[in-house]
């Protein structure tokens, strides 16, 4: 009986780690795509089916750690605390994480010299944070869930830097600095909230006031149209229709 044919390895993820690989060793913004692909064992042309450009794969390496944290996603901490089970999911993501430390950082470097990718990065983070928040059951709706989101990837850009220099084995220094950051940022979040919950009249005034504006403006550009369909009133001169509109009546 024939063995079986082993598994095609995956392009998508040979390219992700190819790439992190030679952000280690040199400046992100040297590295060529050719590079990558080279380094990946694929051809341009799998690259390009792929991903269209390096910092797609980056988004991709995102969702590749995305994926490891939400796969090891449990009910274990379900009875504790926002903040602790937001420190649960943030920690599984540094484990995640850790194959990959050095490229990391020197993708973080390049973003700092950088600020249009420091712009496109937050983006990629803000769309992480978002599933970071959803596995630890903690809402972010609304204008003030997006002020959540971005103060999360903030917050946790300056976990990462205490992170790319804490060598100790238990991530002691990482572990107080992501508790700090989450007792701060959660005060914050419950005044966010807070403000949600009081602006609720205004902000239910407003869009009925919007409703009832909308309303009034379909109504005229109904009633304007109507008028513009009917026939237009016979024009008068001196009192009687002009000669080209009708039969003149004189009078007796």
């Amino acid at each position: 009986m024939a063995g079986k044919t082993a598994p095609k390895p995956d392009p998508r993820k040979a390219i992700v780690e190819a790439l992190m690989r030679l952000a280690a060793i040199q400046p992100f913004e040297e590295i060529r795509i050719v590079d990558i692909a080279r380094e990946a064992g694929v051809s341009l042309a799998d690259f390009r089916d792929a991903f269209p450009s390096k910092g797609a794969v980056l988004a991709g390496f995102s969702r590749l750690i995305d994926r490891a944290v939400l796969e090891g996603q449990s009910d274990d901490l379900a009875a504790e605390g926002g903040k602790d089970r937001l420190f649960d999911v943030l920690m599984r993501r540094l484990d995640a994480m850790t194959p990959y430390k050095a490229g990391l950082q020197g993708v973080t470097e390049w973003a700092r010299r950088d600020p249009a990718a420091a712009l496109a990065l937050n983006g990629v983070l803000v769309n992480s944070m978002r599933f970071m928040l959803e596995a630890a059951d903690l809402d972010h709706e609304g204008l003030a869930g997006a002020l959540k989101l971005q103060g999360l990837v903030i917050g946790w850009t300056r976990v990462l830097d205490v992170w790319f220099e804490d060598d100790e084995p238990d991530l002691s220094r990482t572990m107080a600095a992501l508790d700090r950051m989450l007792t701060r940022g959660g005060g914050v979040a419950a005044r966010l909230d807070d403000l949600h919950r009081l602006s609720a009249p205004l902000r239910t005034f407003a869009a009925a006031l919007c409703d009832r504006r909308a309303r009034s403006a379909r109504r005229e550009s109904a009633r304007e149209q109507t008028q513009a369909e009917e026939p237009a009133p016979r024009r008068m001169r001196g009192g009687w229709p002009r000669d080209d509109e009708g039969p003149v009546i004189k009078p007796a």
